[in-house]
């Protein structure tokens, strides 16, 4: 399969992804430059990384939205095709509303980078049928604006939806205040859209994929992208 990995001014997460599915996982990888009308049909998953695009001017990820390449993303994105946004790139994805929601200061009003508890709510996406449904794993987050906030109505539906897909917990799974590092409603740390093909999360599984780094339950996330692909 072949992954591309989004770059904008600003992205400082992009050739951890790019190492992760290349050299890693052992999967053909293009850089795709922001600026660049693309041909994304090449492509069986688009990666939008983290990092501070554009400086987080006016609010991280939107000016991101209008790059050139995020209207190739959107048009891909709506053929069906896999697009996973991390970090900032979930506040791009939510910006460009591919994702609902939007991403706000944490409640601490902090930059927060440590290991946290995450629980796998839903295994039947693209993204994390290689985990098991319940399935408590820990994944490194480092952000400042990572308060997942949608209205009431929102929140209903894509919890009825079954479109939480990673919840902040501790370590037995149970979602509470102090298992919550920046306040997101409902303990929400990743989402996919009704079709499934679209993920956004704070975490970051590109730190946590390879035994060196002590870690490795963020491979299985892009064992699952590999495997649904093939």
């Amino acid at each position: 399969m072949k992954f591309g990995v989004v770059v904008f001014p600003g992205s400082n997460c992009d050739h951890d992804c790019y190492h992760v599915a290349k050299h890693v996982m052992g999967q053909d990888t293009d850089f795709i430059w922001h600026k660049d009308h693309t041909d994304l049909s090449a492509f069986d998953c688009i990666v939008v990384p983290g990092g501070f695009s554009y400086g987080d001017y006016l609010r991280p990820g939107s000016i991101a939205t209008h790059s050139p390449i995020m209207q190739d993303i959107v048009s891909f994105a709506n053929r069906g095709k896999l697009v996973i946004g991390i970090c900032n790139g979930f506040q791009v994805l939510t910006e460009a509303g591919l994702l609902p929601g939007a991403l706000m200061r944490n409640r601490t009003l902090n930059f927060i980078c440590r290991d946290i508890k995450l629980k796998v709510e839903n295994v039947d996406t693209p993204f994390t049928s290689a985990y098991k449904k319940g399935q408590v794993v820990t994944i490194p987050i480092a952000h400042h604006d990572g308060n997942y906030f949608a209205d009431n109505e929102t929140l209903k539906s894509i919890e009825d939806n079954n479109q939480v897909i990673f919840r902040y917990t501790d370590k037995l799974g149970e979602a509470s205040v102090e298992a919550n590092p920046n306040g997101s409603l409902n303990n929400i740390a990743g989402i996919c859209n009704k079709n499934r093909n679209v993920l956004g999360m704070m975490p970051h599984p590109e730190r946590c994929a390879e035994k060196e780094l002590g870690n490795i339950e963020g491979k299985t996330l892009f064992e699952s992208i590999i495997k649904y692909v093939s």
